[in-house]
């Protein structure tokens, strides 16, 4: 469920788009560089300080449901207004999480949802301007094997709400209901599939098979090893036979 924080007096107008999947561990090699050329034909980017901030656990408790909040911090007075909202999280297979394109005068000042995280990652969140410049902020994530976690509970329900939405407003403390700048919310419902995700069966059948093959090839091991050690010695009937079929052969021979 995405959540949009908004006042209630201007309107929405949001066109999202979702490709969530989700990778490598951080290491030395870092995908941002060929992301921006990606996803941002290698636009020049600013710090976006003090135009957006993400927020994120740093350690995720559910790698397929990390929570994630992006929140304008531009000024009432700043004529700027932000157009779009890439969210990107670079070690994941799809790094493209999220893109929310805002209208003109939608003013929401915070869009919250939750994505899949397959591994320890930076997340980039772009906002371009109405100026249209681009500006970048990152965290840092700790997470593991989210892309590849169980669907929903209920997939068939999850999809039966797809694209849903619920609205709520919320009165300023000492204002009736209509007075006032009031502060609203608007939730789309989605399903979250990374198309990689495996139910509990999968799962518990990849588990078996990988077992089974480590066992299998330990036992191959085991017998090569005993082959070798087996080869070296040679029992006493064994050089019995041996001799009398030296002694056979050298009567032939005669």
């Amino acid at each position: 469920m995405i959540g949009l924080r908004l006042p209630s007096t201007l309107l929405l107008g949001a066109c999202i788009a979702f490709a969530f999947a989700p990778a490598k561990a951080a290491d030395a090699y870092d995908p941002w560089p060929g992301l921006v050329q990606d996803i941002f034909n290698n636009k020049a980017m600013q710090d976006g300080t003090d135009v957006l901030a993400i927020e994120m656990p740093t350690r995720a408790e559910d790698a397929s449901v990390v929570p994630v909040t992006l929140r304008s911090k531009l000024s009432p007075a700043d004529e700027r207004r932000i157009r779009t909202i890439t969210l990107v999280i670079d070690q994941n297979p799809a790094p493209l999480a999220a893109k929310f394109t805002l209208g003109a005068d939608a003013n929401v000042t915070a869009i919250s949802t939750r994505v899949r995280v397959n591994n320890y990652t930076d997340v980039h969140a772009v906002a371009e301007l109405s100026d249209g410049q681009l500006y970048v902020v990152k965290t840092f994530v700790k997470a593991s094997g989210g892309c590849s976690a169980p669907a929903a509970k209920n997939p068939d329900e999850a999809k039966a709400r797809i694209g849903q939405m619920r609205y709520r407003q919320f009165a300023q403390a000492g204002n009736g209901a209509t007075s006032g700048m009031r502060e609203a919310q608007v939730m789309v419902g989605h399903p979250n599939n990374s198309g990689l995700q495996m139910d509990q069966v999968t799962q518990q059948n990849a588990a078996m098979v990988e077992e089974t093959t480590a066992a299998s090839m330990a036992l191959s091991d085991e017998a090569q090893t005993l082959k070798g050690l087996v080869a070296r010695f040679r029992t006493s009937g064994q050089a019995d036979a041996s001799g009398q079929l030296r002694a056979m052969s050298a009567r032939l021979r005669a």
